[in-house]
């Protein structure tokens, strides 16, 4: 997928050059003024006859079983796995939301809701109880499991439905307090997500973290990424990491974005499935080994 930001007098202009240079099958992906010009996001799939680079080699390489993008895979062979991983992908510290809010957001049931809660009982038990809020008015239930993660921590849960709503929420904040954000599921792909998704950011000055669940189609996941990385997002928390068998999509969700390797999640309960990533963790759970207590405890 090509991404592409069009800048232009006015929307009109800006989408008939989106028109004339990626064609009429273009998805726009946001739209923003800035100062006396407009800008818009895009996307469109390259055309069929484009030239697709093939790696022969690539299904022979221990990484075959996790069906990683071609290109991919012929950068990661011919060395031990952690050394590629490490010199392939950034591995860096999730911020724990008191410089910068931190703002969680992925397509809907990527696991931002039990990631939000998992962060908060980190909060809380290093003596620091965070802000919680939530913008997610559209799930069935959505605050309410937030609001039941709070309840057992000792916390309640803000809801801001709009931007504005967020920017009052948040000056209700303590000097240094974290401050950790649900949002609702989002399409990357839709205007209207897309835009509401940035005017959040915005209005909370926000790291936005993209959280998505292993085991997706690897192109599928490198598309989400750069389309999350387009509106704002450095880094990736993926989830469901101790259940997927083939991680190609984590991989080429990290690669495509470029995110950040952060933390991953694994288990269903707040109090703990939320580990720091390494290139040595990566290394092992693509070679099929199982993830340790000690890992949970890192």
């Amino acid at each position: 997928m090509r991404l592409k930001v069009f800048r232009a007098a006015t929307t009109a202009e800006a989408l008939a050059d989106i028109r004339r240079e990626l064609g009429p099958d273009a998805v726009i992906l946001g739209i923003r003024r800035q100062g006396r010009s407009v800008e818009v996001s895009a996307a469109c799939e390259p055309p069929l006859d484009e030239p697709v680079i093939v790696a022969p080699a690539a299904r022979a390489t221990p990484l075959a079983r996790h069906n990683l993008p071609a290109a991919l895979a012929a950068r990661l062979g011919g060395e031990r796995v952690e050394d590629a991983l490490a010199r392939e992908f950034r591995f860096v510290a999730l911020p724990d939301g008191s410089a910068r809010p931190l703002l969680l957001a992925g397509p809907p049931g990527a696991g931002k809701t039990l990631t939000a809660g998992k962060l908060a009982t980190r909060a809380v038990l290093a003596g620091t109880p965070p802000l919680l809020v939530t913008t997610d008015a559209r799930r069935a239930g959505a605050a309410e499991q937030l609001t039941a993660f709070a309840r057992i921590l000792g916390l309640s849960v803000t809801v801001a439905q709009t931007p504005a709503a967020l920017g009052k929420a948040l000056a209700a904040r303590a000097p240094g307090q974290p401050v950790l954000i649900d949002t609702a599921g989002t399409d990357p792909f839709d205007a209207a997500d897309a835009a509401f998704l940035v005017a959040l950011i915005r209005a909370a000055e926000a790291e936005v973290v993209a959280v998505l669940p292993a085991g997706l189609d690897a192109d599928e996941a490198a598309e989400l990424a750069r389309a999350y990385a387009l509106l704002g997002s450095r880094l990736l928390v993926p989830t469901r990491l101790d259940q997927a068998r083939r991680l190609g999509s984590v991989l080429a969700a990290a690669w495509a974005g470029p995110l950040a390797f952060a933390e991953a999640g694994c288990g269903p309960g707040p109090a703990d499935g939320l580990i720091p990533l390494t290139p040595s963790l990566l290394a092992r759970r693509l070679a099929g080994e199982p993830l340790l207590l000690e890992d949970n405890a890192a």
